[in-house]
């Protein structure tokens, strides 16, 4: 990203410096600076979710090696008074077994969780073409999947009916989709802070941005299937109207990130625990 930054900046220099930039250009350019930047800032976000699951963890592994420690010390504690007490020793050992194997448990959990994010990543990206790519993005986070669809390539100007352009891309997510079988898909409509033009014949019955979010995220629902054939129970439509912005609405290029149709794919619980494992037993849980 920084190169691609870095050779930007050089190319618009160049095109100052030699007076051949017309002004078509340099705002081709502004536009494109615009778009990297939004696409830094959502590798941001993504990169900070993830180093906060991590710190989690790592905290969780940290108290879990202060537990083992103060049992251990108590274990020395009781064999150097063996003699004046009547500690159990042997539940204390038991104690320290249980506390190191929670301690394995939670390394194993986040290395199964990290390549359980990878693997579902890799499955969506790799049958996306690279100008697909920039207006489709893809997140997971806690093994749920996240595409985000800017809405120009989803919907005709203005309406919530699926443009003709929107197809390819959506057949790959409905491949994406079968093959989770077992998964939920939710799919949510946004929009920015504009207000409906209900003067417009397309918009004439369309009351505000509620009904615009939730119609447009029920296209697609109806679009995966008829279309491709996604089971119909599998989907839920929802419309989310300007109120979960991604950035302020206070320009051009904020309201355009907030245009978007988001699509969710989730596990169900008992699947995901399946794959991550399930924590061990402790005394008190028995």
């Amino acid at each position: 990203m920084k190169k691609t930054l870095l050779t930007f900046t050089l190319v618009v220099g160049a095109l100052v410096l030699t007076g051949c930039a017309s002004k078509k250009d340099l705002e081709n350019c502004q536009t494109e600076n615009q778009r990297l930047s939004g696409e830094y800032q959502s590798a941001k976000e993504t990169i900070a979710a993830n180093n906060a699951r991590i710190k989690s963890l790592e905290d969780q592994l940290a108290q879990a090696k202060e537990s083992a420690a103060a049992l251990q010390g108590s274990l020395d504690k009781s064999l150097n008074n063996a003699n004046s007490n009547n500690i159990n020793i042997s539940k204390l050992v038991d104690q320290i077994n249980e506390s190191n194997q929670y301690i394995r448990h939670l390394v194993e959990v986040k290395s199964k969780s990290d390549s359980l994010n990878l693997v579902l990543q890799n499955n969506l990206t790799r049958s996306l073409s690279k100008e697909e790519l920039k207006e489709v993005d893809v997140q997971v986070l806690k093994g749920v999947v996240y595409i985000s669809l800017a809405d120009n390539m989803l919907y005709k100007s203005g309406s919530y009916e699926i443009n003709d352009r929107a197809e390819e891309t959506l057949s790959k997510i409905a491949k994406i989709i079968t093959d989770y079988k077992d998964y939920d898909v939710l799919i949510e409509g946004n929009t920015d802070n504009v207000p409906v033009n209900t003067q417009s014949e397309k918009m004439k019955n369309i009351r505000n941005n509620w009904d615009l979010s939730a119609l447009r995220a029920s296209s697609v629902a109806q679009y995966l299937q008829t279309r491709f054939g996604v089971d119909p129970k599998r989907l839920t439509a929802g419309g989310r109207g300007e109120y979960n912005p991604l950035v302020s609405n206070d320009t051009e290029f904020g309201k355009q990130r907030n245009r978007r149709t988001q699509i969710i794919i989730t596990p169900k619980l008992d699947q995901f625990m399946d794959l991550i494992g399930e924590a061990p037993e402790t005394e008190d849980t028995k």
